[in-house]
């Protein structure tokens, strides 16, 4: 499959490439600001589908609204009514359009003029058009300073510079770049959907202040070791592109270490409400931990080293003895009411892994001394 990308080198261009790239039997022709719109015909030649993410929305006069986002469209309309003519061969096409449509402003309506266009194209051919309007798309390689807000605060922020809200309150619609990716796919896969209007989901409606909030959280946490919950939905989006932002000299950064006679002590993450991690040392012979819980749990994976795990009841004495190494990987879990203890049984030094199911509260530890 042949697809044509106009627009191959902007923010969505760039990762509609980048996943079509991994993709078998698919050959991506780029159209940037740089090629000829009189060799759109050429262009069209054996295309599959068409993918129309080009568009001017930062123009330095508002005339290059037209040129770039309507004559540029009707220029690649042209080109499609002759090949269907012609060969009778109607490539389904996407539109990345706007929904600043709705709005009374240059932009919006040149991209409705756009629309139009392609519009006419489906009445007079029958080629399958989906116009998809766009809220505030966000994600990897945006431009900062230029058309997204999210992009802005991620790399003022990953670099150490201010940002600035002017109204926190400021309503914002995101979707995130990677939904749109994945809503052009399917269709390129054929499907269509019904009518020439589509949407990307999951949309998300937030505030610019919240956004910039959450943006400055992401960057405390390295200081703080709490991480929000970053695995579905916004977060996980919002996170991924903060991410993305760093400069390679801040992709790592140090975390406190504490050492004394019997090895080290070093926490890694903590989750706002599902404990922490953390990992420690011990020598040969080294004993750590003799202390219970009443209601804190903690899983223990050995990843070098040979461990001896002990545990006694509080209350009746029972005894309970496990012994564990780094080759055969197994969780040791606490529970509460049982006092424990781990010593390196072998010649090396012992390395972790602990999880606790709560952050540690210096003021409160629920962490009770009684030997073994």
């Amino acid at each position: 499959m042949r697809v044509l990308v106009t627009g191959a080198d902007g923010f969505i261009g760039r990762n509609l490439r980048q996943h079509l790239a991994v993709r078998q039997g698919i050959e991506v022709v780029a159209v940037t600001r740089g090629t000829d719109p009189a060799s759109l015909p050429s262009l069209l030649e054996g295309i599959d589908f068409v993918a129309h993410l080009a568009g001017v929305n930062r123009p330095r006069s508002a005339c290059e609204f037209v040129t770039g986002n309507v004559e540029f469209t009707a220029a690649l309309v042209a080109a499609l009514a002759d090949r269907a003519q012609r060969a009778g061969v109607r490539p389904p096409v996407f539109y990345a359009s706007s929904t600043q449509v709705a709005l009374d402003n240059p932009y919006g309506r040149s991209k409705l003029a756009a629309e139009g266009v392609l519009l006419d194209l489906h009445e007079r051919f029958g080629q399958v058009i989906r116009i998809c309007r766009l809220p505030n798309v966000f994600g990897k390689w945006a431009r900062p300073n230029y058309n997204s807000v999210v992009a802005t605060f991620c790399h003022n922020t990953t670099r150490g510079l201010p940002i600035e809200v002017r109204d926190p309150a400021a309503p914002l619609t995101l979707v995130y770049v990677d939904d749109v990716v994945g809503a052009i796919i399917a269709m390129l896969e054929g499907e269509f959907g019904e009518g020439p209007l589509c949407s990307v989901t999951p949309q998300y409606a937030t505030t610019v202040g919240e956004i910039a909030t959450l943006i400055r959280g992401f960057c405390e946490s390295r200081r703080t070791l709490v991480t929000e919950r970053v695995g579905t939905g916004l977060m996980r989006a919002l996170y991924a592109t903060y991410v993305s932002y760093l400069p390679p000299d801040r992709f790592a950064y140090e975390v406190p270490r504490h050492a004394d006679a019997r090895g080290e002590f070093v926490e890694m993450l903590k989750t706002v409400d599902s404990g922490q991690f953390s990992f420690f040392t011990a020598y040969p012979g080294v004993t750590r931990g003799g202390h219970y819980h009443h209601s804190k749990t903690e899983k223990f994976l050995v990843i070098r080293g040979e461990a001896r795990f002990r545990f006694r009841h509080v209350l009746t004495g029972e005894m309970h003895e496990i012994m564990t190494s780094g080759c055969s990987p197994t969780i040791v879990e606490t529970a509460p009411g049982w006092t424990h203890d781990v010593t390196n049984v072998g010649a090396s030094e012992l390395v972790v892994m602990l999880w606790a199911n709560e952050i540690l509260d210096r003021g409160r530890p629920d962490t009770y001394s009684c030997a073994l």
